[in-house]
């Protein structure tokens, strides 16, 4: 078969494929012209989902006749004011969008310059069917109808209405996140789903896209190195989702989903979330345009950078740094569905037959009696539990702290030996003993790796733990790693470990447990990495075996130096796993739950 030269309306319709996959992409090609125009207000109008009807109108520049013809042809665009494609910093350039989009549903361009008429045009199909005079206020309107109803293999890949719907609302979202300057709004099937005003700051517009809460739960970014600029906002870990649908990146004001930049935002957040969780935030760099390659998608949504290590340890760096300096905050307020569970009691008046008073003995005292003014209440009714349990108190030997001076507060008491009580200036703080110990351990062992090792304490006695040969195999060629971890061990056999010493910050731990999870840890990552590359997972094994169990009566005194320990202590909001280590409640949620307010 012969070479032979495609025809024109053949050519726009591969250009099509490339750029128009679905309703969702030509309407990113047509916000980002009206972005690229100038415009201060963009309205969107969709009709079932965008393949029936997609219509941008914009208050920009506007276009002339010659212009608007110009922008119907292949590779003509205004973006581009010498050959310098590498200088382009308009979202758009490529200069197929239009044409493509006309190549397969019906376009309707009307545009006018401020001081001058309107002008339309009409292409259906790649067909110029009309043109001529047209009223509309400065500015330019873009009318798609009936996408791909001419290319039924492709219109039958489309999605459902709901679906593509969802695809369109994100890419102006992600559009109006980029442009906080601009007013945006979406109407889908006659309704207002989506309306934000301009002027806004950037902080102000990704709550207002995301989640309002996302404003009291998150941190700024800030942070340059070398001619990098990072910005935006990071929620905090134990404000996460199960779903990465919520992380926003954008290279110099243009929405990406680029794999690198992904990676860097989950190895920002590794120890600090559950690995089905997923933080939210909205990243902005800012790199010199010779610095990245913009074009190596039809679609514009990845990029490629010339230095990608730079530019992942920039994203690394610049969410660790906020992270640190967000110190023990975590998300301060329970969430609603936690509130609901406070039920408001009611407690009858007891049965006068069910007890019977009689003069407290010393030998009844401590066997579960009630003591009242000098009488036993002896409960006759059925009990088949425990007795009930001893509240117990401590006398001062101090002054008893204000609760002013320490954001956690002060310890009141401890709940089901695993829930430390304090009552902080503005409401009741609830601490998760065993979660926010596990942090400070780990926190502590990261600052002793970064001092030169951490410091170990030799056992009385070496232990030894039984593990099955490749696991033992596996620790073996790690032993000198893991002694700059404070874990000392030795091959005793085929079968087992001696372990002589163990971290000091560990303390009494189970030894045993360390020992076999650390194998395992070692079994699932590539042997050719160091246990300094994977610090966060070896030394999250060992803190969570070193931390303060559930289930252990902690006096006051030692409540009182955690919270302490955890208000100076970064990332102490949250555990190792992502859960938070403490929640607040207000003192107005209080009063609510007590109807007060």
């Amino acid at each position: 078969m012969s070479i032979r030269r495609l025809p024109e309306h053949l050519v726009n319709r591969i250009a099509a494929g490339e750029v128009v996959e679905r309703p969702a992409s030509a309407l990113k090609e047509l916000v980002e012209n009206a972005i690229d125009a100038g415009a201060s207000r963009i309205a969107v109008r969709l009709v079932t989902g965008g393949t029936e009807l997609i219509e941008v109108i914009d208050d920009g520049c506007g276009m002339n006749p010659t212009d608007m013809a110009l922008a119907l042809e292949r590779h003509a665009t205004s973006k581009l004011p010498d050959d310098a494609i590498e200088a382009v910093a308009t979202l758009g350039f490529r200069g197929e969008a239009l044409p493509s989009i006309a190549s397969v549903a019906r376009l309707t361009i009307e545009s006018r310059l401020r001081g001058a008429d309107g002008w339309s045009r009409i292409v259906d199909n790649g067909e110029l069917v009309a043109e001529g005079p047209a009223a509309l206020p400065p500015g330019t309107r873009v009318r798609v109808e009936q996408l791909f109803a001419r290319v039924p293999a492709r219109r039958k890949f489309l999605r459902s209405p709901r679906a593509e719907y969802g695809a369109s609302l994100d890419v102006v979202k992600r559009l109006a996140m980029a442009r906080p300057d601009i007013a945006f709004s979406v109407e889908h099937d006659g309704r207002r789903v989506l309306s934000v005003q301009g002027g806004e700051t950037r902080p102000e517009r990704v709550a207002a896209l995301t989640d309002r809460d996302l404003a009291g739960n998150s941190v700024a970014i800030d942070f340059q190195r070398e001619s990098l600029v990072l910005g935006g906002v990071a929620g905090l870990p134990t404000f996460n989702r199960g779903v990465a649908d919520h992380q926003y990146l954008f290279v110099n004001g243009r929405p990406v989903k680029d794999r690198l930049l992904a990676g860097a935002v989950r190895g920002a957040y590794a120890e600090m979330l559950a690995r089905d969780r997923h933080p939210v935030v909205a990243l902005f760099l800012d790199v010199p345009p010779d610095q990245v390659d913009v074009n190596v998608h039809p679609a514009k949504t990845e990029v490629r950078f010339r230095d990608p290590a730079l530019a992942r340890g920039m994203i690394v760096s610049g969410l660790r740094r906020a992270l640190d300096e967000a110190g023990h905050r975590s998300v301060q307020r329970p969430r609603e569905a936690a509130l609901g569970m406070w039920q408001p009691g009611h407690v009858s008046g007891p049965d006068p037959e069910a007890f019977a008073w009689s003069p407290v003995s010393p030998a009844a005292d401590g066997e579960g009696l009630k003591h009242y003014s000098g009488l036993a209440l002896h409960d006759r009714r059925p009990t088949f539990f425990t007795p009930p349990p001893q509240a117990r108190a401590e006398a001062a030997h101090a002054p008893v702290p204000q609760t002013i001076d320490f954001p956690l507060g002060v310890a009141r008491g401890q709940v089901a030996k695993t829930y430390i009580v304090a009552e902080a200036e503005d409401g009741l703080v609830l601490v998760d003993q065993h979660a926010a110990h596990e942090r400070l351990v780990l926190e502590r062992m990261r600052r002793a790796m970064q001092g030169g090792g951490v410091a170990s304490q030799a056992l009385l006695l070496p232990e030894v733990v039984e593990l099955e040969e490749p696991a033992c195999d596996r620790l073996e060629a790690r032993i000198e790693e893991l002694a700059q971890f404070g874990l000392e061990l030795e091959r005793f056999g085929p079968r087992a470990m001696l372990v002589r010493a163990t971290p000091a910050a560990l303390g009494q731990g189970n030894v045993h447990g360390l020992v076999t999870d650390l194998a395992d840890e070692l079994a699932s990552f590539d042997e050719a990495l160091s246990l300094k590359e994977r610090l966060d997972h070896v030394a999250s094994t060992m803190a969570c075996h070193g931390s303060v169990r559930a289930g252990r009566i902690l006096s006051v005194a030692e409540m009182n130096a955690l919270l302490r320990e955890m208000e100076v202590t970064p990332h102490s909001g949250q555990c190792n796993h992502g859960r938070p280590t403490w929640v607040k409640l207000a003192h107005g949620d209080i009063e609510k739950l007590f109807g007060r307010k």
